[in-house]
């Protein structure tokens, strides 16, 4: 890439706009599970505002100040943060301060911070420019994971266009995607 530290920037900074405009969804949309066990547009919010300060900030902060290491994050085990009685608005509205000041700290990060390293307990050593492509793939994830999840409430009553949501369609035949 040839301006990291930009590109992950606007990346990172379009992120509570567009969960903004996802939460104008009917909240049903929102709340539906793809199936057991994955996680609904409202569950991948929740989630990326539990990791926003907690674990990327913390990171961010961890290799630029040179420290050894700093822990992994499990988002199944307890300590989990949930947002249950939150809507996805609210959630994107709690994540657009937090954004804001993780995007102040990012913009301490220099060219030459982008190979500075620490430890991941369950990776290894990682660079800071690692740790910030994982970042901007990580929201962008999360809200390909929200927009698929949203798409199954209206995918199997598509008729004969259903066909054509087959990379996305989790009720579909196996050997079909």
């Amino acid at each position: 890439m040839s301006d990291l530290l930009a590109q992950v920037r606007s990346m990172l900074e379009s992120t509570p706009d567009r969960w903004t405009a996802l939460g104008r969804v009917d909240a049903s949309v929102l709340a539906r599970q793809p199936k057991p066990g994955e996680w609904s547009a409202l569950q991948a919010l929740q989630h990326v505002v539990d990791t926003e300060a907690g674990v990327f900030r913390a990171r961010l902060l961890a290799i630029r100040e040179g420290a050894e290491s700093f822990p992994g994050f499990d988002p199944d085990a307890e300590g989990h943060v949930d947002h249950p009685e939150a809507t996805v608005a609210e959630l994107a509205e709690r994540l657009r301060p937090m954004r804001a000041e993780s995007l102040a700290i990012l913009d301490t990060v220099t060219h030459a911070d982008l190979g500075r390293t620490s430890r991941h307990a369950e990776l290894g050593v990682v660079t800071m420019a690692e740790l910030l492509h994982e970042w901007a793939a990580h929201d962008t994830n999360h809200l390909v994971q929200a927009e698929r999840a949203t798409m199954q409430a209206f995918i199997p009553g598509a008729g004969p266009w259903r066909h054509y949501f087959v990379d996305h369609d989790v009720e579909a035949p196996a050997g079909t995607h």
